[in-house]
This record gives structure tokens, C-alpha cells and sequence, in this order.
């Protein structure tokens, strides 16, 4: 089976990372520039939900349109189960606040997934199943 299209090009930007100090990669600038989000110039916001959206525009599909990581919990069609590409929203601080990043695969009861700003930069990194809000597919 071969992986979802917007799964590949997230695999292709692993190891970009935020610029150090003050400075501003251009490559995490992209992604909100493709996410919808021009406006945001510094790869010190928060851009989880920047980098799931541009990955989804370059590959055709429509992003949920937000940077909040919970946005995606209305976007596509929701899954019952996680399979490899599908987009994994999860709770992190307090209510509104959440990450969003891709599944891989599961490993010793831990999930992983590959996302932005992951350690401020697209790498893999693994959650408890505890954490998921819901797993999301796109629905076109």
C-alpha cells in the first residue's frame, strides 16, 4: 500500500528546522504561506498546524484554513483507527490548545508520528493514545 501523497511530501521536509535566535528559516515561513497564513513571518509561532496545511495544499487538498491545531478536528472525515498519513490531533496544555502531526505507525504502545515543530523542527516523535483527540482523513 502506498502512502497518501500529502504523507510523502511531509517525509521529504524531515530535519527542517526554526531558525536559531532571531533569525527565520524560509522554509518554515513556506509553510504558512502555503497553509493559508502569509501574514505570520517568524518560525518562533507556533506552526504545527502551518506545516499539516501546507503539506495538504501541495498536495491538492483543501487545509482546514486555521493555525489551531484543533481546527482539524472538523476537517475530512474522522477514522475510528489510525492508518499511516492519517492526520492525529492531540491535547496538549490547557482546553483550546493541541498539536497536530501525521501517524506513522505504532511502536511499544506509543504512537509516531511525524509533524512540525516537533522539538522546533519536522521530525518524528511519539505520544500516548491518551492524548488523541481524533484521527482525520481527507474526505476527497
Amino acid at each position: 500500500m502506498s502512502v497518501p501523497r500529502w504523507y510523502a511530501l511531509a517525509l521529504a521536509e524531515r530535519g527542517v528546522k526554526e531558525a536559531p535566535g532571531a533569525g527565520d528559516n524560509p522554509t518554515v515561513q513556506s509553510y504558512y504561506k502555503d497553509a493559508g497564513h502569509p501574514e505570520v513571518k517568524h518560525d518562533s509561532v507556533p506552526w504545527c498546524a502551518a506545516f499539516v496545511g501546507a503539506m495538504l495544499t501541495r498536495a491538492g487538498l483543501k487545509p482546514s484554513g486555521s493555525l489551531a491545531a484543533r481546527s482539524y478536528l472538523s476537517w475530512g472525515v474522522k477514522l475510528e483507527a489510525p492508518r499511516q498519513g492519517c492526520i492525529v490531533v492531540l491535547k496538549r496544555g490547557k482546553g483550546w490548545q493541541g498539536h497536530v502531526t501525521f501517524f506513522d505507525r505504532e511502536e511499544n504502545g506509543l504512537l509516531v508520528c511525524l509533524g512540525g515543530n516537533q522539538s522546533d523542527k519536522v521530525c518524528f516523535a511519539t505520544y500516548r493514545k491518551s492524548l488523541v483527540l481524533g484521527f482525520r482523513w481527507a474526505s476527497s
